[in-house]
């Protein structure tokens, strides 16, 4: 089965790793490519989706700048895909482009595993992309009170809120100068922007402000401990790191790139575990 990820800055993802595992757990032979726009040129994500299609290739992951276009791909994008407006797997079947966001569903999964029963509550959400919008509509399915958006672009923010609204959702905005009197009165801060990643290093905000009955949550997983998550770690709150949807969204796609529902069991059956194997990889925790 041939796999492969189409992004940029994306040559040190962990996910052809995750995904021949997966293959192998499953007795799936698989393959798994990085189509990195940083290393090759990529004219648009339709000329790479189509290269692929024509090379053989059974899905691809999407990642940053591409969510939001892939949407537009589809023939067939899912209720999550369509309802959050953005897409990281691309299934290709019988001619036709489906499309699934699991960052949506995989958020979900890493957030209980994590802190199981805990309440979302009240979140500040920085960053208002791809994975913003699935996390997003992912933390209102969860129950929290009032989703916070932050993006530097407040149009892109207002359109967000509008949709969660649109949904049932609590969704208000907030600007920069805001957060040093927002962030104390939430009780999740979650970071959805490049900021923390190795191509783009730093905090996504002021470290002071992060306190012991804060929950965060990291979209950025390469490095595995962003200053983000090392700052949270050293005040005492509790961390959903990135590397949980790394695993979550990476076995919710596999499930997705399977043809036969019996594999998909079996890949579902293995999430826990590698969840546990990626967290001792990875993040170096011990614990189970």
């Amino acid at each position: 089965m041939k796999l492969g990820l189409i992004g940029k800055a994306i040559m040190n993802s962990s996910s052809p790793d995750l995904h021949v595992r997966l293959g192998e757990l499953t007795g799936i032979p698989a393959t798994y490519d990085l189509f990195d726009a940083n290393e090759l040129p990529i004219a648009s994500l339709e000329e790479q989706v189509r290269k692929v299609i024509a090379e053989g290739y059974r899905g691809v992951n999407v990642t940053y700048p591409w969510k939001e276009a892939a949407v537009t791909l589809a023939t067939r994008p899912s209720e999550g895909a369509r309802m959050v407006g953005a897409a990281n797997t691309l299934v290709f079947e019988g001619g036709e482009i489906v499309a699934e966001n699991t960052d949506f569903t995989g958020f979900m999964s890493g957030f209980r595993a994590t802190l199981g029963e805990r309440q979302p509550g009240r979140v500040l959400l920085i960053g208002t992309g791809g994975v913003g919008k699935a996390v997003a509509f992912g933390l209102g399915k969860l129950g929290a009170s009032e989703v916070i958006l932050l993006d530097l672009d407040p149009a892109k923010s207002r359109q967000l809120a509008g949709e969660l609204e649109a949904q049932g959702f609590a969704a208000s905005i907030i600007t920069a100068e805001q957060l040093a009197e927002t962030v104390p009165g939430c009780d999740g801060l979650v970071n959805c922007t490049p900021i923390g990643h190795e191509k783009s290093p730093g905090c996504p905000l002021p470290k002071e402000l992060i306190g012991a009955h804060h929950w965060i949550f990291d979209a950025v997983y390469v490095p595995p401990v962003t200053e983000f998550v090392a700052a949270a770690k050293a005040a005492g709150a509790a961390v959903v790191s990135g590397v949980s949807l790394f695993v979550f969204q990476g076995v919710d796609a596999f499930k997705l790139f399977c043809e036969d529902e019996a594999k998909r069991a079996a890949a579902e059956e293995q999430a826990e575990t590698l969840f546990v194997h990626y967290k001792r990889e990875l993040l170096k925790e011990t614990g189970a």
